[in-house]
């Protein structure tokens, strides 16, 4: 095996576990509280748009939960990245603008993680390779 095929295995397997790892921690921290608890969450949700709180509970399950399912499975990778980098801007900027970069870590961390995804794509090891046009580099 040529240098250039072993650094594109290498790349793909790091995308990989980016992805998988990235998104298995979203939901599980994130993710599945507010989908398990979601009577107790909407008592304690932060509706900075004033959408409601079960609106806005109900587009955070949808980021932390089905957005990081289909990044996992390598489907719509770059287009899952997008309502989780949001509901993460609005977090660090709108609801907890105080935070200083110790208290806001988690997230900026995350931001990075799926900003990354966002840029590079889930790699050959994602359901997107199998899909044709467009819909491949979504």
């Amino acid at each position: 095996m040529n240098a250039s095929r072993w650094d594109q295995r290498t790349q793909d397997a790091g995308l990989f576990f980016l992805r998988v790892s990235g998104s298995l921690f979203l939901l599980w921290v994130h993710g599945l509280p507010k989908l398990l608890n979601y009577s107790a969450q909407l008592q304690v949700i932060e509706d900075p748009f004033h959408l409601g709180a079960n609106v806005t509970l109900m587009l955070a399950i949808f980021a932390e939960v089905l957005c990081p399912l289909l990044i996992i499975a390598g489907v719509l990778v770059r287009l899952a990245c997008l309502p989780i980098l949001c509901v993460l801007l609005v977090a660090l900027l709108v609801v907890h603008p105080q935070w200083s970069l110790d208290e806001g870590q988690f997230a900026w961390l995350l931001l990075i993680l799926f900003s990354s995804l966002l840029i590079a794509g889930p790699g050959r090891l994602a359901l997107n390779v199998r899909f044709a046009g467009a819909l491949r580099y979504a």
